[in-house]
């Protein structure tokens, strides 16, 4: 009696988190697909169904275009990012070095920081802080608010996402350094491995997944940033930092176009499944080989 009743409280344990998937994954993403095929405004209960017209659309508008472009541009930055830095910090504090747990400490300080928070504060920077360092230096790249240039503009909104976004990859690297078996890379040395073979032949491989957590965790931090760009620029200037989650916000809440913000935000689920897959694939075929 008393397995069968453990029995009953497995199920019970399993259902209530299958329930919650259900209601906040599953039913919205079924309805954002309806809804993608429709021309509703989110302002009143009637619309018409239109088919593929605002997944077309949106390959014609060069809005979407545009934050297409710039969401690559930052998901890329943030992927080879977290990967090397989060790599050569993990490696860094792996050794005996003064004051480790200090720096093991306050490294993780910016992953605990809400990205609005940090989106505020960066944009203090770059609006004063920046270009009264480059009056001070005479530094007149330093000397204009980043922000504000087409050009750069881009650029310094990745490195705030990168500045934060490092912390979290440098503990998974860490771990998994720290998960290799010290003989072998003992092993390694007494047979004449220097550190660079070491890391290429044995860390590197042991690695792998790892560095599969981190590309889909930097994949899904860059193509669906919205709040620190927003506390940034808002999407300027020109809409060079319009990244595709702000580009929904805005044609729902802005332009009130429902069905084209759930279109581009479909759009936007295929690239993040296809990609996770894609790379999913290429890292089991590297650790089976």
């Amino acid at each position: 009696m008393k397995n069968s009743r453990t029995h009953y409280w497995g199920y019970l344990f399993l259902f209530v988190p299958l329930l919650l998937q259900l209601i906040f994954f599953f039913i919205p993403l079924f309805q954002g697909a309806y809804f993608s095929m429709t021309d509703w405004s989110g302002l009143t209960r009637d619309w018409n169904f239109i088919g593929l017209e605002n997944f077309v659309r949106a390959f014609s508008d060069a809005r979407f275009i545009n934050s297409l472009k710039f969401t690559a541009l930052y998901t890329l930055v943030l992927i080879m990012g977290e990967i090397v830095i989060g790599i050569a910090g993990a490696l860094l504090l792996n050794q005996k070095i003064p004051g480790r747990g200090f720096f093991r400490t306050t490294y993780f300080f910016p992953a605990v920081l809400s990205t609005i928070t940090i989106g505020l504060i960066f944009s203090q920077i770059f609006n004063y802080g920046l270009p009264q360092v480059g009056r001070l230096l005479d530094i007149e790249f330093l000397q204009q608010n980043l922000l504000a240039n087409p050009v750069t503009a881009p650029y310094a909104v990745s490195f705030v996402g990168l500045w934060q976004g490092v912390a979290m990859p440098i503990i998974i690297f860490l771990a998994g350094i720290q998960s290799i078996p010290r003989e072998i890379i003992e092993a390694a040395e007494i047979d004449g491995a220097n550190k660079s073979e070491v890391f290429r032949h044995i860390m590197l491989p042991h690695l792998l997944p790892s560095i599969s957590i981190v590309f889909i965790l930097a994949l899904k931090s860059g193509v669906t940033a919205f709040d620190s760009i927003m506390a940034l620029t808002g999407g300027g200037p020109q809409n060079v930092t319009m990244s595709l989650g702000l580009l929904v916000y805005n044609a729902a809440f802005s332009n009130n176009d429902v069905g084209y913000a759930n279109a581009v935000a479909m759009i936007l689920f295929i690239i993040i499944l296809v990609i996770s897959l894609i790379q999913m694939y290429l890292t089991n075929r590297s650790t089976n080989k």
